[in-house]
């Protein structure tokens, strides 16, 4: 097993500092991983996670809402969102009382690049998080990371 600090070639002062720069290196890691599987489709990991927040939506969100949702935010959302209402991936409607305000929803092809992505993970048998972590394993570091995330307030 390739440790952080021979990935990097780095020594580090202590086990905070080397947890962080882990973090960070494996998000990384995973989304180049995960931008390979979706390029057969030619959307964005962006693009993947605003198809999968209207999917959970199942009727019209506020831009703003997706916006707010998302994994990695975006100062482009409008523009990731532009590239799936080209490819006829959502649809878009504004607000009757305020221009400003833009609602998406998925369509049906939408929900079906979705499936069709889905059941290809599903299939694929060297799922890096599947291969690698036991369902307790993945269930430990998601609570860490969520752990980790709440910070205190004083």
């Amino acid at each position: 097993m390739l440790t952080i600090d021979e990935a990097i070639k780095s020594k580090f002062d202590n086990n905070h500092i080397r947890a962080i720069v882990n973090v960070m290196y494996t998000a990384n890691w995973y989304k180049n991983h995960h931008q390979e599987f979706l390029a057969e489709y030619d959307i964005s990991g962006q693009q993947y996670n605003i198809l999968r927040i209207l999917r959970g939506a199942k009727d019209f969100l506020p831009m703003t809402e997706v916006k707010n949702r998302m994994i990695e935010k975006s100062p482009n959302t409008t523009r990731l969102a532009d590239k799936l209402l080209e490819a006829n991936y959502i649809e878009r409607k504004r607000c009757d009382h305020d221009r400003r305000v833009v609602y998406v929803k998925i369509t049906d092809r939408g929900l079906n690049i979705l499936s069709e992505i889905d059941a290809k993970k599903e299939a694929q048998p060297n799922d890096l998080v599947k291969q690698h972590l036991t369902e307790d394993e993945a269930r430990m570091l998601s609570h860490l990371l969520d752990k980790l995330r709440n910070e205190k307030k004083s």
